[in-house]
């Protein structure tokens, strides 16, 4: 499913680098939200700590699904959330040409 025209919710994790500081997120434009980070174009805690790589994301059916698992990993353990990065993106790759293209 192409993410770059539909409003989709998603859950994203950004981090600035492997093992380097981490940011979870939601939204309804993942490829706008994600633009934004990068760019730093909002002010606060991306900005602040350049977490610009997207690392992971899920999208889901409606914002209601979205923002639960959203709450739900930010109440994870950090080791937790790697071994979630690391399944499905083992080499740390930054997801967001997937998202663009």
């Amino acid at each position: 499913m192409s993410t770059r025209d539909e409003k989709q919710p998603a859950v994203y994790i950004i981090l600035s680098k492997r093992n380097g500081t981490l940011y979870i997120g939601v939204t309804s434009n993942l490829v706008q939200r994600v633009w934004q980070h990068r760019n730093d174009a909002v002010e606060g805690f991306s900005k602040k700590y350049q977490t610009h790589i997207l690392a992971y994301y899920e999208l889901h059916d409606n914002m209601e699904s979205a923002i639960l698992r959203e709450k739900q990993l930010k109440k994870w353990e950090r080791q937790w959330k790697i071994r979630l990065i690391e399944k499905s993106n083992p080499y740390w790759r930054d997801l967001y040409s997937e998202i663009v293209g």
